[in-house]
């Protein structure tokens, strides 16, 4: 016996809809891979890994100032996030991606005006220095994850100075590792000053009960110009991105629905069709069924319609009910003055 399955017309028309409807049905769900071309994120304080395509949100450890009018929840935190300088002799105070809350007066070496941009300071000797300004884009460097602050207060130490002469007179002698166009060569700022800057490296802490940052203090550079960080929290580990989670549980559920819909009806098709024989409208599965309930459902309908049909308004007004086998009730008087009309004539 040759047995061969072949999907139907109707088995091969729905799957063609469902391929069709799907964007529309789920239209996240559709363009969910073209979006993981996008190779830069759209939030702030946000990264993506270019060789894993891991998605990492710094903005739990982002300490915001409250809004206007608005007390934080106790829960939240009020002031920026602070690292001890041990042997250094100072310490550092440092926000994420953001300015730091805490309000600063008399910036050495900073604009008053931008003051309200800077991302970590210390302060030392009675005075405030700038670490870095604010930035919101943390970058990869290799597989490290590294968050980057620049244009602090003026670098004033006699090694930066010391530093700056080395660079000099190997531009002067025409060194081939010195370029004006190479972007790897340093640069000189604008006000040719060298100034202050931050490196923070954020480490993945896998500690559910803590969602905090810890930072430590790594080294400074020698003509403390650069100050190295390590920061350990659970924001730096790869998660999922916000704007990809749009399908919740109701949407899983309905696209279970809608998929075992499908099998149910195309594999129903197929059987009735390859084993059954059947051919049209009966092919789908369980058609007495379905004929039923529809033949049900038009019968009540004609029941309905037709017992207030009885009671909808005639071209000539509603019609009454008599009991004299239809007729009007006025119709028998009328009857009974004729007869005494004639009964009068005749007499007469």
């Amino acid at each position: 016996m040759h047995f061969s399955v072949s999907v139907s017309g109707c088995a091969a028309s729905l799957l063609q809809a469902s391929i069709l409807l799907t964007p529309f049905l789920f239209p996240n769900v559709a363009c969910a891979a073209d979006d993981t071309k996008k190779s830069k994120p759209v939030r702030p304080c946000t990264a993506r890994s270019a060789n894993h395509n891991r998605f990492f949100d710094l903005n739990p450890i982002w300490v915001k100032p409250p809004e206007d009018g608005k007390k934080k929840s106790k829960d939240e935190r009020t002031t920026s996030w602070s690292s001890n300088g041990y042997d250094i002799g100072y310490n550092f105070t440092i926000n994420f991606c953001g300015p730091v809350v805490e309000k600063l007066e008399n910036v050495v070496g900073v604009e008053k005006d931008m003051w309200r941009n800077i991302s970590a300071f210390y302060e030392k000797g009675g005075k405030t220095y700038s670490m870095g300004m604010q930035n919101a884009e943390p970058v990869f460097r290799g597989k490290k994850l590294v968050l980057n602050y620049t244009d602090g207060s003026p670098c004033v130490s006699s090694k930066s100075k010391k530093a700056e002469g080395l660079l000099a007179d190997r531009a002067l002698k025409g060194d081939d590792d010195v370029d004006d166009n190479d972007d790897d060569a340093p640069q000189k700022p604008k006000d040719g000053k060298r100034r202050k800057q931050t490196i923070i490296s954020l480490l993945c802490e896998n500690d559910a009960l803590n969602s905090d940052a810890s930072i430590s203090f790594v080294a400074a550079s020698e003509d403390e110009c650069a100050y190295f960080f390590e920061a350990r929290s659970s924001a730096a580990c790869a998660g999922i991105e916000k704007e990809f989670q749009t399908v919740g549980p109701a949407g899983v559920f309905s696209l279970i629905l809608f998929i075992a819909i499908a099998a149910y009806v195309v594999g129903g098709c197929v059987y009735q069709r390859n084993v059954m024989h059947q051919r049209g409208w009966r092919q789908l599965p369980n058609y007495a069924l379905w004929a039923g309930i529809g033949s049900f459902i038009r019968d009540m309908f004609i029941i309905l319609t037709s017992s207030c049909a009885r009671f909808m308004p005639s071209r000539r007004g509603y019609s009454r009910v008599s009991l004299n086998g239809g007729r009007p009730r006025g119709h028998s008087e009328d009857e009974n003055r004729l007869i005494d009309s004639l009964d009068e004539e005749w007499n007469d």
